[in-house]
């Protein structure tokens, strides 16, 4: 009994200071307003140190996100967006550690339509469990549809499972409040959650 409860507490204190290392670390690395090729290697760096020893589902699906950022050796604007956004949520603590987040504020379609993808256009914003963006792309491509960037033409605009409440502040928030407004003068735009979307795979 006594050694379960030292090796839990020993676990606690491990996630406790891995958290508090790369709040840190992202503090660090957002502080400019950019990240280069340099810095997220050096953070891909960090999180194989302290992925396998992690209780932590976020430090483990961040250093897969790295991972495949580096896969083609380039940055791209994109994965900059998207790097930048998670590591501002990460120094902020504007996270939850190892939960989707309930996407209670955010303007979902509802009832959430029955989706189909042949002829259809979609658009994603945030951050996937699914992977990155491009695959989720290739996920609807694959399946006779199409995708694109935020227009009044999207017909599903699909967000990412770890969107944080102050999602409004982020730069992916200029997305969904543009699709809702659009959804209110009366555009066919459906806004759905990652969550949903995978179910229709």
């Amino acid at each position: 009994m006594d050694e379960k409860f030292y090796n839990r507490v020993g676990g606690d204190r491990i996630s406790s200071r891995q958290i508090d290392e790369l709040i840190g670390l992202a503090r660090g690395l957002a502080a400019d307003g950019t990240i280069n090729k340099d810095e997220v290697e050096f953070l891909q760096k960090w999180l194989a140190a302290n992925a396998e020893i992690s209780a932590q589902p976020i430090i483990r699906i961040l250093y897969q996100r790295v991972n495949e950022i580096l896969e083609d050796g380039a940055l791209d604007s994109d994965e900059h967006a998207q790097l930048l956004d998670t590591l501002n949520s990460f120094s902020n603590r504007d996270f939850e550690l190892g939960e989707v987040l309930k996407p209670t504020s955010l303007p979902l379609s509802d009832p959430a339509p029955t989706l189909t993808f042949t002829g259809r256009l979609y658009c994603f914003t945030g951050t996937f469990n699914f992977g990155q963006r491009k695959y989720c792309e290739q996920a609807i491509v694959d399946r006779g549809g199409s995708s694109g960037g935020l227009s009044q033409r999207i017909q599903v605009l699909v967000i990412g499972a770890y969107v944080t409440e102050s999602w409004k502040h982020s730069s992916f928030g200029d997305k969904i409040v543009k699709a809702a407004g659009w959804r209110d003068q009366g555009l066919p735009i459906s806004i759905v959650a990652e969550s949903h979307w995978v179910t229709f795979l």
